[in-house]
């Protein structure tokens, strides 16, 4: 499967100036949007999510369009350069502009919206690293979230390509602790197509949303989280389940595993106190059988990971990561490939992130490993897919306007 991708990789390429006019197009409209509101401000926007370690711009661009309503607009734009022993891609080192992303949005009023455009790149932990100029053609197109949102009270209804509900990770660098994602992160969806409704009562959320998973382009997925707050906030626990009520098509996208026929639940919860943060959780997954894509027996997954962000002051922070994930199977009796390190591995993650923020401006420095046993030559890490560990060095700098 890994292979695969690898041909899908070189096959786009030739995509690569169409992909570089729409992006350059999205960053002129939003930048004209920008001149044109220069002289109002608005608070935070409440979109896109954003974790400890990183501030999205406190003062973001804003006008009121009268009876249209305020709108605002925000982005990032940033280049990382990496360095990996065991590449997948066999390719060490690389240089690259990880998000060129701009967005705009409505959140007052009945009827709300929110669209973000762009380039970007998904670094993850012993993920094949796709560059911004080819990512968005394979995965999720240069719009890679735009939604429509009616809000009724305490109940709102959300309409389109949809973050997901899954995880205590998000898409996009910019939003996350830790430049690349981690081992559980590779296991979940990222953006989904559907339809979602949301209730909020103090420190009560909930949603349930109808989607295509994996990005299937086939609505057949339920999620539904339920989170409560207490002690003041300062504590919350989130309960998700999601899983596939029908089957996967025939032919499926690049952004989607066989593992879209599964299931997947998680338990997360999140404590701040003073400069901390720590976000422990757990991931269980459960894939059947899938004949039509080469799966003959299902299989399991299990997995934890913590979450930790200390902020030394308003600039300094740093962030960290450990995980640990195992599934059941093996490759012999043709059981289900849980993104592992193949059929029946197991493996586990250690990430620091020391990060610098002044206003807009960020940088930050990332060293990962990752081990790995009972893996599965073909599906594990370096470029024959045959090694049981990668190490990762990572830069990111850039702003979030």
């Amino acid at each position: 499967m890994k292979k695969s991708g690898v041909n899908a990789v070189e096959a786009v390429e030739t995509e690569m100036p169409i992909l570089r006019h729409a992006a350059v197009i999205g960053c002129t409209v939003a930048g004209l949007f920008v001149l044109f509101a220069a002289n109002a401000k608005a608070d935070p926007l409440p979109a896109p999510s954003m974790s400890a370690s990183l501030a999205a711009n406190s003062d973001p661009y804003s006008v009121d369009l009268d009876w249209a309503g305020k709108w605002s607009v925000g982005g990032s734009i940033s280049g990382l350069a990496y360095y990996q022993d065991n590449p997948n891609n066999g390719v060490h080192s690389q240089l690259d502009l990880d998000n060129g992303m701009a967005w705009i949005e409505k959140t007052d009023g009945w009827l709300q919206f929110y669209v973000q455009a762009g380039t970007y790149s998904l670094p993850s932990l012993v993920g094949y690293y796709i560059k911004s100029s080819v990512a968005p053609a394979l995965l999720f197109g240069n719009v890679p979230e735009a939604y429509a949102k009616l809000v009724f009270d305490k109940f709102s209804l959300s309409a389109g390509k949809l973050p997901t509900l899954i995880g205590d990770e998000y898409t996009f660098t910019f939003e996350n602790m830790n430049i690349q994602r981690g081992l559980l992160w590779n296991q979940e969806p990222a953006i989904s197509q559907g339809v979602q409704l949301n209730y909020a009562d103090g420190p009560l959320t909930l949603a349930v949303s109808v989607n295509d998973g994996f990005y299937s382009q086939s609505l057949n997925w339920v999620s539904g989280l339920a989170s409560y707050g207490f002690n003041g906030g300062a504590d919350t626990l989130a309960v998700i389940a999601a899983g596939n009520v029908g089957h996967n098509p025939n032919t499926l996208p690049f952004a989607t595993p066989v593992i879209n026929n599964g299931s997947i639940y998680n338990l997360i919860y999140t404590h701040t106190s003073g400069p901390w943060t720590i976000s422990p959780y757990l991931q269980y997954i459960s894939a059947p059988s899938d004949p039509l894509h080469g799966v003959t027996k299902g299989a399991d997954s299990l997995g934890g990971a913590v979450l930790v962000n200390y902020a030394f002051d308003d600039h300094w922070k740093l962030a960290a990561r450990a995980e640990y994930v195992g599934s059941t199977g093996n490759a012999a009796s043709g059981s289900a490939n849980m993104l592992i390190a193949g059929p029946g591995s197991k493996a586990w993650s250690i990430t620091l992130t020391p990060t610098y923020q002044y206003k807009v401006f960020f940088a930050r420095l990332e060293g990962s490993y990752v081990g790995a046993s009972d893996t599965t030559p073909g599906f594990a890490y370096g470029p024959a897919f045959d090694r049981d560990s990668q190490a990762s060095v990572f830069f990111e700098t850039g702003i979030n306007f």
